[in-house]
C-alpha cells in the first residue's frame, strides 16, 4: 500500500479554512433569517464535515472502495437530515382540534 504524503502547509490551510467557518456560524446564529437559520448553520456544518473527512481523515487519497463506503455513509446522514427537516418544516400545516 501506498503512503501519500500530503505536506502541512494543506493541513494549516484547512485548519484555518474550519476556523473562518466555524467564525461564519457564530455570526450567522446572531442574525434572525426565520427557518433559514437551521438550514444555513446545516449547510455550513456538512462543509466543515466534508473537510475532515477529506483531508483530516485522508479520504481524499483513499481507494475507491474506502470512497464509495464513507459517501454511501454521507449520502444516508444528509437523507436523515433531510427527512428530519421535512418534518420539522411542516409542524405548522395542520391544525389541530381544541386549539
Amino acid at each position: 500500500m501506498s503512503v501519500h504524503v500530503v505536506p502541512k502547509k494543506i493541513y494549516f490551510l484547512i485548519f484555518a479554512l474550519l476556523l473562518v467557518l466555524t467564525w461564519v456560524t457564530v455570526q450567522v446564529a446572531k442574525v434572525d433569517l426565520g427557518h433559514w437559520n437551521t438550514v444555513l448553520a446545516l449547510t455550513i456544518a456538512v462543509t466543515k464535515a466534508l473537510l475532515v473527512i477529506l483531508y483530516f481523515m485522508h479520504l481524499r487519497y483513499s481507494p475507491k472502495l474506502t470512497r464509495l463506503v464513507v459517501f454511501s455513509g454521507f449520502i444516508w446522514l444528509l437523507f436523515l437530515i433531510g427527512i428530519t427537516m421535512s418534518d420539522y418544516l411542516s409542524r405548522g400545516w395542520l391544525p389541530f382540534p381544541g386549539k
